[in-house]
């Protein structure tokens, strides 16, 4: 089956959503789970398809605008959990036929753009960054963190080099007032002069400030988990990521558990070993020049997907693997 979709015709366009339809048409005939309802572009797809229902959730209250909405139009085929989604297992406990799960980590326009959030470098006054169920703000952060904490928060979730100069002209302007967005901005535009990039200078230190403000990695680890266990075998993940940690967190959990390999060559097999998924891509899949032309903000997202196999469930290199970023995660207790 192959679906055409007018991203034209959407005000927010839910990324690569025809390849998504393609991934999960074949499964239509139960419910699927949306982990990021956002605007609910992917649900509202789906459930194009009278066979379908969604249980859709989203840490986000400005979500629940889009609710009412939806249950007046597909009423008994969707229901909605304002939650986190690495709390899939309570939030779906009751759902039955699950087909599918799907993660959109993007976030949307609407998302961005509202100034109550701060998630633009746009934005002015005091940080916040917060998406729902949050400890702290960005506020909190960048006032109150040491400069090693800084450091290490800029140089791991936001993959930025200059995280050490950007840190201790933080720490030298806070002594004499409270940074906010705009403040913050402009020490980064002092430190990264050039001004003809793709991306904003401050792109990568909002980005680690979101990350850890929101426990994005936590988050990510553990939703993928616990999707993995309330998924019957047959059912399906899709993810699409947009930045490269994201991505390399969904690539190794799909690859890691779809593929048969010794820790070394000179050990025997060790068969008991089991699978956990069947890929059938085994490069992500990125848009394509006419979604790019319509939506350029895509053009960082990835999709990747796997079929469950067993519920054989042993996560424990997967936590192992990425625990250095979880550490960088836990100096929230400091605040």
């Amino acid at each position: 089956m192959n679906a055409t979709i007018k991203l034209e015709d959407e005000k927010h366009f839910p990324v690569l959503l025809t390849e998504i339809v393609n991934i999960l048409s074949p499964r239509y005939g139960g419910t699927f789970i949306d982990c990021t309802f956002g605007n609910g572009g992917y649900s509202k797809k789906i459930l194009e398809n009278k066979k379908n229902k969604i249980f859709a959730i989203d840490r986000d209250f400005n979500s629940l605008k889009t609710l009412n909405q939806f249950k007046k139009k597909y009423q008994n085929r969707f229901e909605f959990k304002i939650n986190k989604f690495s709390e899939i297992i309570n939030s779906c406990k009751n759902v039955k036929n699950i087909k599918g799960i799907i993660f959109d980590l993007g976030y949307s326009t609407t998302q961005i753009r509202d100034p109550k959030k701060g998630l633009s470098f746009n934005t002015k006054g005091k940080l916040n960054m917060q998406m729902g169920f949050n400890n702290f703000s960005a506020d909190e952060v960048i006032n109150n963190l040491s400069q090693s904490e800084l450091v290490k928060i800029f140089k791991f979730f936001g993959e930025e080099n200059k995280s050490n100069i950007i840190s201790k002209k933080i720490i030298s302007l806070r002594k004499n007032k409270k940074i906010q967005t705009e403040d913050l901005v402009n020490i980064i535009n002092s430190v990264k002069k050039k001004k003809y990039h793709r991306t904003h200078n401050a792109t990568k230190v909002f980005q680690a400030i979101r990350i850890f403000v929101n426990n994005e990695i936590s988050e990510l680890i553990y939703g993928l988990i616990n999707s993995f266990k309330i998924l019957p075998v047959g059912g399906i993940i899709v993810i699409v990521s947009f930045h490269s940690i994201e991505d390399k967190i969904v690539k190794f959990f799909l690859k890691n558990y779809s593929e048969n390999k010794n820790d070394s060559r000179y050990l025997p097999y060790r068969s008991e070993k089991k699978n956990l998924f069947k890929l059938i891509e085994k490069k992500p899949i990125t848009p394509g020049e006419k979604e790019l032309n319509l939506n350029p903000p895509s053009r960082s997202a990835k999709l990747r997907y796997g079929i469950k196999l067993n519920n054989h469930n042993d996560f424990t290199d997967f936590i192992k693997k990425f625990n250095y970023l979880l550490e960088v995660e836990n100096l929230s207790k400091n605040l």
